[in-house]
């Protein structure tokens, strides 16, 4: 089997770098290399050229999907494996996915794993990031940052939505599962994604994540409890009883993350006696940029209609 990893990037000067260092130790290679610069102007462009075999095609302004539809269209072979040029791929990567795909999957499906720094990176992380083992191959939905694919699989789906800025890969997954695609995920493939590194920044990518959901018309049963459940715990709060039931029901809410926090800060019980605040925080924090996002791209979507 011949494999074209394929990657977007724009202005990732610091990271790109670490990243095709990680596509270099891959225990199997790819067979060629393809990246979309969409507009960099910090020295990304000077890096990825530097890289021995790596094929560059320009866009600026291109989206993320119109990026991986022209690094997909450029790529000479039937097997694409897709990443994001600000990850560091785990060194059995590509390996992994590959073994998928050669045991008969359309779609392989690999993790992804937070690179945290700080205090505020792990608990956004242990809000945002699942465990592996809390994974469930029927349900899961690949990021394009650790995925690979059959290019007729990929044609079939009709590819990435390049109308949608945000949320494409979520949108060709939807695709694939609904026309009853050969899933199959090894969680043990990672991928290694920087988590945003301020709440400003963490706003940003949950607002848009839920715009590019309202505009796509995806997942609004799931967005639709988010807004019942604070509707109702804001009614709650009226009362004394209310206001009890609302932090119990809080608490459950958050457990999961706060769980995996407490693991990953095992052995730190300062760090994790303000992860327990911080987490319910951040889940609250994310849950409001996400409905601010839904409402804007709801908006959007009727002003087109």
């Amino acid at each position: 089997m011949k494999i074209s990893l394929i990657s977007t990037v724009k202005d990732a000067a610091p990271f790109v770098g670490e990243f095709l260092a990680s596509v270099a130790a891959q225990t199997r290679p790819p067979d060629e290399v393809v990246v979309a610069d969409g507009g960099s102007t910090d020295g990304t462009l000077e890096v990825i050229r530097g890289a021995n075999g790596v094929v560059v095609i320009e866009e600026p302004g291109a989206n993320i999907a119109r990026g991986r539809a022209l690094a997909i269209a450029a790529a000479t072979h039937d097997a694409i494996a897709a990443t994001d040029a600000d990850c560091v791929l785990d060194p059995t990567w590509l390996e992994r996915l590959e073994a998928l795909l050669e045991a008969g999957a359309d779609v392989a499906m690999g993790s992804y794993a937070p690179t945290a720094r700080n205090l505020f990176e792990v608990c956004s992380a242990a809000v945002h990031v699942p465990e592996p083992d809390e994974l469930d191959e029927a349900r899961f939905m690949p990021s394009s940052r650790s995925v690979a694919f059959r290019r007729e699989a990929y044609e079939i789906a009709g590819g990435y939505p390049q109308w949608l800025e945000v949320g494409e890969d979520m949108y060709l997954d939807h695709r694939w599962r609904e026309l009853g695609m050969d899933m199959r995920l090894d969680p043990a493939a990672v991928a290694y994604w920087r988590v945003r590194p301020t709440l400003r920044s963490t706003w940003g990518q949950y607002f848009s994540y839920a715009r590019g959901d309202a505009l796509a018309g995806m997942y609004p049963n799931r967005h639709a409890l988010r807004f019942a459940t604070y509707a109702s715990a804001v009614a709650l709060t009226r009362r004394r009883a209310g206001r009890l039931a609302v932090m119990v029901a809080g608490g459950c809410y958050a457990s999961r993350p706060v769980r995996r926090v407490l693991v990953r800060l095992r052995g730190e019980p300062v760090k994790q006696a303000a992860a327990l605040v911080g987490v319910p925080a951040l889940v609250a924090f994310t849950d409001l940029a996400k409905m601010a996002g839904y409402l804007s791209g709801l908006a959007a979507r009727r002003s087109r209609s």
